[in-house]
């Protein structure tokens, strides 16, 4: 690896895939930022940095047990951490758990469309849902080359979006953490911890078999692996800036669906239209990858049943998604399965430290 010249432009196509895949409805409206890091004050903060290294460690991980196995099948990925018997209940788990995640998108869609143009949640949801079905087909290639030129926008303009938030009410951030107690905000765990691993966890279960996908496609190993550090760097970034954003200005931002464009208002009326635009593409830039995954998981591409099982899937997340609240949507599919993450992250370490110990002896030798 060491030996391969550096694709500034491929690094930045998978930088941008990585960032794009994670800031999905949950992130663009603002409900992942309230719940798992806002709620606790600056100990979120803490925690968004426990998740810049965390994710440093599951993207690297994931591209290059993708570009070294070239497995057959994508979700060969769990049994390579786990074994057969608990890869198995990962594979089925995770295809699950993807789909529920695909409903929360059209959900963060429906909502955002609601709040800043007062339409009816459908009309987001629906147009949502018909974009991505169509984009799906398409296959990945396609969607790689789509959402790693859209996700480092979207993660600027957040960037943006938190600082001028910090400037209008500076005096806010100071006083953020006497505030927040007496909110009663919806958290995602008892403590910053716990958040923070389970965050890490439920986008552990969509990243696995896209990223090793990536990975087992890519045609250079250090490109990979660098996009991957740069989009854990500008995806914690956005992260804990628009997070400091929120602190201070939370007081108006509280109880809000999507805290984002309740902010971008506050800063200037356009600002929140153009924002509502950013928001609509950051949930479309992680509901194509996730539906194309259950898709693909059942069909092959390009196949008449692949597109007849998008269809399917689509009208049923769509149905279900404009059926329950957004923030609870958030709050029950992304928490409870981001303990079950918690456990593979636990595995994937056994095993990269299991592996490096045999390399380690074999070079000895």
């Amino acid at each position: 690896m060491n030996d391969e010249k550096v694709n500034i432009s491929q690094v930045l196509v998978y930088a941008g895939a990585f960032i794009a895949f994670l800031i999905g409805s949950g992130f663009a409206t603002g409900q992942e930022i309230m719940q798992y890091f806002v709620a606790y004050g600056f100990l979120g903060i803490l925690g968004a940095l426990m998740v810049f290294v965390l994710f440093l460690y599951v993207g690297v991980s994931f591209i290059s047990a993708g570009y070294n196995n070239k497995f057959p099948k994508r979700s060969d990925i769990f049994a390579y951490y786990c074994g057969k018997a608990i890869g198995t209940f990962y594979d089925y788990f995770s295809i699950v758990f993807i789909f529920m995640s695909f409903i929360v998108m059209i959900g963060g869609a429906g909502a955002a469309v609601n709040q800043q143009y007062g339409m009816p949640v459908y009309i987001g949801g629906v147009g949502m849902a018909i974009l991505v079905a169509i984009t799906v087909i398409f296959g990945l290639s396609k969607i790689v080359d789509v959402i790693g030129k859209i996700g480092p926008v979207i993660a600027i303009m957040a960037i943006a979006l938190g600082l001028a938030g910090i400037i209008l009410n500076p005096r806010g951030l100071g006083e953020a953490n006497e505030i927040i107690p007496s909110l009663n905000l919806l958290k995602a765990s008892r403590n910053w911890i716990f958040a923070a691993g389970s965050y890490v966890g439920f986008c552990m279960l969509w990243l696995a078999t896209f990223i090793s996908s990536i990975g087992a496609e890519a045609k250079n190993k250090k490109d990979a692996v660098i996009g991957i550090v740069f989009g854990a760097l500008g995806f914690s970034s956005a992260v804990i800036i628009v997070a400091l954003g929120f602190m201070a200005n939370i007081g108006e931002l509280a109880g809000s669906m999507v805290p984002t464009l309740i902010l971008a208002g506050k800063i200037h009326p356009t600002l929140a239209v153009l924002f509502s635009v950013t928001v609509v593409a950051g949930i479309y830039t992680t509901a194509v990858p996730l539906l194309w995954t259950v898709v693909a998981r059942v069909a092959e591409e390009k196949t008449t049943r692949f597109r007849i099982v998008t269809i399917a899937l689509t009208f049923i997340g769509t149905f279900i998604g404009l059926e329950i609240p957004f923030d609870k949507l958030v709050n029950i599919i992304y928490v409870i399965n981001g303990y079950v993450g918690i456990f593979l992250l636990a595995l994937m370490i056994i095993k990269d430290v299991r592996s490096n110990r045999s390399s380690n002896k074999e070079s000895k030798e």
